[in-house]
This record gives C-alpha cells, structure tokens and sequence, in this order.
C-alpha cells in the first residue's frame, strides 16, 4: 500500500496486521481521487474508521492542509500515527481514538468543520448509521463532500437527513457512494 499521488507519490505505508481492518486498495483509491479531483487547494478532513489513515494521508499529499484521522483500536490509531510521521505530516494530522460517534459529539463540541470526510466502517455494519449522524451535525463546511465505502450487495439510502448521494461506483464487492449537502454551494 502506498500513497497514489501528490507530495508523498510512491511513499509506502503501513497498515494494521489482521482482519479486524479493510484498507482501501490503491487502485479505488486512485479512482475516488479521480472522481474527487486530483488536488486540494487546502481545507480539512475527516478520515472516520481511519485503519491505516491511508485516505486522510493521500488527502493531504493532495494540498490538504490538515486531518483528523478516527480509529477506535489502539494499534491502527498507532499505525496512523505512524504513517503520518513516516511521511513528515505529523504537525497536519490529529489521531483521534474513538468510535465514530463519539469522534463526532468531540469534534462537534470544538466546532470543528470538514470540507472532506471520508468513512469506511465494517461492511456488515455499513455506513448508513454514521451517514446519518453526519447529515444531523454542524461539522460539515458548505460544499462538503463525503465518500462512503460499503459492500455492493448492500448499498447505503440515496439520502441522509441534509446529504444527498450524488454518485456510485462499483469495483467488484467495494463499492464507493459520494453525497453532498443537498443545495450547498462551496
């Protein structure tokens, strides 16, 4: 695994041992990116079921100027961390410990705001809870966009409170939704 494109183009990462976590493949990743666009001029994201940090950390090869990267277990949160030093963007990434949301309720509180999230939680669990939770909250900047990975067997609804699915696309059984703020302008 290795960051696709950007500052750190070529740069391995680690990701955590056993079955417990699903890292996202670098072809997908490389056509979220595609789809997303192939830089940032800054701007914050939230990496929610964070694994390896791998998406938060491409986000920020990319011009991101800084994320918060959520893991609930104690050894993936330790490989993000990692990975983000390993690629000199320890002083841009916060590792949060926790589930989703509980990261959610803590960064509500610091009134924090995102302009990219992405979510990659258990296929079995899919990401229909937190899509929900994110639609409900205050955390999302005006033109945010948020990319939801799941099973193909078992897509997430069209609409979640305030975000709206704007796209699907399949890669044998990961499949990828994106949603936007239904009527948000960037």
């Amino acid at each position: 695994m290795r960051i696709v494109a950007g500052s750190a183009r070529g740069r391995r990462l680690v990701a955590p041992a056993g079955s417990e976590t699903r890292p996202t493949s670098d072809r997908i990743r490389e056509s979220i990116f595609n789809i997303l666009g192939q830089r940032f001029d800054g701007g914050a994201v939230l990496d929610l079921f964070a694994g390896s940090g791998a998406m938060g950390l491409e986000a920020i090869s990319r011009g991101a100027d800084r994320a918060i990267l959520v893991e609930r277990s104690r050894e993936a949160a330790a490989i993000c961390e990692q990975n983000a030093r390993t690629l000199g963007f320890g002083d841009r990434v916060e590792i949060l410990r926790a589930d989703a949301a509980g990261a959610l309720r803590t960064l509500a509180r610091r009134e924090a705001r995102f302009d990219l999230v992405f979510l990659d939680p258990p296929y079995a669990e899919g990401p229909g809870p937190t899509l929900s939770l994110l639609g409900a909250c205050d955390l999302l900047a005006p033109g945010v966009r948020i990319v939801a990975e799941h099973g193909s067997r078992r897509a997430p609804d069209d609409s979640y409170a305030t975000l709206v699915r704007t796209d699907l696309r399949t890669f044998g059984e990961p499949a990828v939704s994106f949603y936007e703020r239904e009527g948000a302008q960037p």
